[in-house]
């Protein structure tokens, strides 16, 4: 049976390894979310989504209890996508991330140069391309995305850009041609359920900035909510800082939340292509929902997969 949700966004952790120019820094205190509190939320969202993306700000392998989390999500039986810079991952991490209950999980391969620029990557993608080649074996199933998102609005490659890709071929065995349209596909096949994922900057929503207008429309609170570190229910994964709180989970059930006057008046807003809320009416991100996006036919890509 579909359910209502293709993900779930639950900020285990706001707390980064890295300052990426890509993602701005969290105003919000530092915090990583209690096991306690993680299992009531899994508990609530399982019959509503068909997986848990642990992230929204920060990088999920920060979390020293992670695999009590993942734990949870086993005994659920909540599927789970996880994105990270993968800076952090040990052996302990790989063997965590094989897990059956991994449906996805997205590699920032950006991010190295954007903190590191000029250093050698060999050793950063090396962990990361020997745990995707153990994956291909021990976990056909596994979908595995190499993220970069730094890309200009036309898709112009950079040279950092162009030397991974050359990395992967040359690891992987194949054949990439890098020319992207990110008007029309984002992901590229490389192997097995490996793929290389584009986009372009864009900048993060926020109450500073001059409005946009207001007209446009949104998956939030359609395809996907987000719960920050501290439980606060927000409707889309950009609102970083919780500008549009629509309750917390420690003082109402999330079913409740989802249905309060303000979720409501939001998602009316959206289906009427009317946004609402100030923190919506300043996001760039919200234009790209009026460009066609197409994945290639030949592969079958789940729905929750088209999202990210």
């Amino acid at each position: 049976m579909k359910k209502r949700f293709s993900k779930i966004n639950i900020e285990i952790s706001n707390i980064c390894n890295l300052q990426c120019s890509f993602c701005p820094e969290v105003v919000r205190p530092k915090a990583q979310m209690e096991p306690a509190l993680f299992r009531e939320i899994i508990r609530q969202v399982a019959p509503l989504t068909e997986q848990v993306c642990l992230h929204l700000m920060g990088d999920p392998l920060t979390h020293p209890e992670l695999e009590t989390l993942i734990n949870i999500c086993t005994e659920y039986s909540t599927p789970v996508f996880l994105v990270t810079n993968g800076l952090l991952m040990r052996k302990q991490e790989s063997q965590l991330l094989l897990r059956e209950i991994f449906r996805q999980v997205n590699f920032s391969l950006h991010s190295f140069w954007d903190n590191f620029p000029g250093r050698d990557p060999s050793l950063y993608l090396q962990k990361i391309f020997e745990f995707t080649n153990v994956a291909m074996t021990e976990r056909p199933d596994l979908y595995i995305n190499f993220r970069l998102w730094n890309l200009k609005a036309e898709g112009e490659m950079s040279a950092d850009n162009r030397e991974i890709i050359r990395r992967v071929q040359d690891y992987f065995q194949v054949e990439i041609n890098d020319r992207v349209n990110l008007r029309r596909h984002k992901s590229i096949h490389v192997k097995n359920r490996l793929y290389l994922h584009f986009d372009s900057k864009f900048i993060w929503p926020d109450l500073s900035l001059p409005s946009l207008g207001a007209k446009g429309t949104c998956y939030g609170l359609t395809s996907h909510f987000g719960i920050l570190v501290d439980g606060t229910v927000v409707p889309c994964c950009l609102d970083k800082e919780g500008s549009i709180s629509l309750g917390r989970v420690q003082d109402l059930p999330i079913l409740e939340i989802l249905e309060s006057p303000r979720a409501k008046n939001i998602l009316l807003g959206f289906q009427k292509k009317t946004l609402v809320e100030e923190l919506c009416q300043r996001c760039q991100y919200i234009e790209r929902f009026d460009r066609p996006v197409t994945l290639d036919k030949k592969i079958p890509f789940p729905r929750y997969f088209q999202h990210d």
